[in-house]
C-alpha cells in the first residue's frame, strides 16, 4: 500500500504576499494602459509651446492657467500685470512669481557683474526691441538712459519694490519664457506626472522619458540670420540627449534688424548701452531650472566666449554649448566637458 504524501499548507502570509503581488500587478497594468502621452501646443509670451506629457487625461486648461498667472505677473505687454505696474511706480506689492524671478535676477545679475540686468528695459525700448521705437540713437540719449539702469538700482522690502530713480524699468523677458517652463514643470510634479518635456519659445525642461521610452532628444539650431534659410536647414547644430534637465538658447541670430546698412541684434550690454557685437552667435545653458538656463543664455551673450568661460567654471552646476565666429569667418563651437555625455552621436 502507497503512502499519501501529505497536503502543504499554504500559511495566511504566504496568500497575502500572493494577493498583494496579484492586486500590484493588476494596478500596474492599469496604469499603463489608462495613461497617454497628450501632445499641446499653443501660444503664450508672444511666441509658440509644446509640450507632451504623460498622465490620465488632457492639461491644457490646467496648463494655459497656469502660463496666464505667469503672464499676468511678468509680462510688459500685459498693462495690468505686476511688473507694469511698478514701472508706472503704481502702488502695488508684487506676488510670489515675480518675488522668485526678481531675487534671482539679482542673483545672476551679481554673478555675472551686471551682464544680465533686469534694468535694461529703457535701452531695450531706445533699440527698439521691446513696445517702443526709436527712429535714431544718439550718445547722449544713451548716457541719459544709462544713468537709470543697473540692477544695484532696485530691490525688494517685503513685497514691495523700491527704486533708486523712480524712472527705474523692469524687463524680465530674458528669464519670463524660462520661468513660465518651471511653472508648468511644477505643476506636473505636484499631479506626480514622471515623463514630460514642455518647450516655450525654444526654452525646455525635460525629465523622465520620451514616449519611446528613451532620453529626450533636443537640437540646438543653426546660427543663421535669415529665418526662412533656418527652417529650411532642418538639421540642427547638435542634437543633445537629455532628461531632468532644462535647457535655454540666446542668439543674436535670431531678432536683429538693419539700419543705415548697420545690422543690430536684440542681446544689449547694460554697461555701454549699446548692442552687442562680438564673436558669439549662440549662447545654450543646460541648468537644474529654465530660468536659470535663460538667464545665463542672456548673460553669456552679453559677455562672449571668453568671459563667459570664466564664469562657467564657477558653476559646475552649469554646462554650456557655443556657436562663434572665428576671426577668420568660420563658425565653430565650443563646449563645457560635462555636456559631452549628452551629445548625440
Amino acid at each position: 500500500m502507497t503512502a499519501t504524501p501529505p497536503k502543504r499548507r499554504v500559511k495566511a502570509w504566504q496568500w497575502l504576499f500572493l494577493l498583494l503581488l496579484i492586486a500590484g500587478t493588476v494596478y500596474a497594468l492599469r496604469q499603463s494602459s489608462s495613461t497617454a502621452f497628450h501632445d499641446n501646443t499653443g501660444t503664450v509670451f508672444g511666441t509658440v509651446y509644446h509640450i507632451k506629457y504623460d498622465y490620465t487625461h488632457d492639461l491644457r486648461t490646467d496648463i494655459e492657467a497656469e502660463l496666464r498667472r505667469v503672464d499676468s505677473s511678468l509680462s510688459m505687454f500685459n498693462e495690468a500685470s505686476i511688473i507694469s505696474r511698478v514701472n508706472r511706480n503704481d502702488p502695488v506689492e508684487v506676488d510670489t512669481m515675480f518675488a522668485q524671478v526678481f531675487r534671482l535676477s539679482q542673483e545672476i545679475s551679481a554673478q555675472t557683474s551686471g551682464a544680465f540686468d533686469i534694468t535694461v528695459a529703457p535701452l531695450v525700448q531706445a533699440w527698439g526691441f521691446g513696445f517702443e521705437h526709436a527712429d535714431s540713437i544718439t550718445p547722449y540719449l544713451l548716457d541719459s538712459l544709462r544713468a537709470y539702469v543697473g540692477y544695484e538700482k532696485v530691490h525688494l522690502e517685503g513685497r514691495t519694490v523700491v527704486k533708486s530713480d523712480p524712472r527705474v524699468m523692469l524687463d524680465c523677458s530674458a528669464v519670463a519664457k524660462g520661468y513660465g517652463v518651471d511653472a508648468v514643470a511644477r505643476l506636473f510634479d505636484r499631479l506626480g506626472i514622471r515623463n514630460y518635456m514642455i518647450e516655450i519659445g525654444g526654452e525646455v525642461v525635460v525629465r523622465g522619458q520620451n514616449p519611446d521610452r528613451r532620453k529626450w532628444s533636443i537640437g540646438v539650431s543653426r546660427p543663421v540670420d535669415d529665418t526662412l534659410a533656418m527652417e529650411a536647414s532642418a538639421s540642427p547644430q547638435v542634437v543633445l540627449e537629455v532628461t531632468d534637465r532644462a535647457l535655454a538658447t540666446s542668439g543674436n541670430y535670431r531678432r536683429f534688424y538693419y539700419r543705415n546698412g548697420r545690422k543690430y541684434a536684440h542681446t544689449i550690454d547694460p554697461h555701454t548701452g549699446q548692442p552687442v557685437q562680438h564673436s558669439l552667435l549662440s549662447a545654450s545653458v543646460l541648468a537644474p531650472d529654465c530660468a536659470t538656463a535663460d538667464a545665463y543664455a542672456t548673460a553669456f551673450m552679453v559677455m562672449g566666449v571668453e568671459r563667459a568661460r570664466e564664469v562657467l567654471k564657477a558653476h559646475p552646476e552649469l554646462d554650456a554649448y557655443f556657436i562663434y565666429e572665428r576671426h577668420d569667418g568660420k563658425v565653430v563651437t565650443w563646449h563645457t566637458s560635462g555636456l559631452e555625455k549628452y551629445i548625440s552621436r
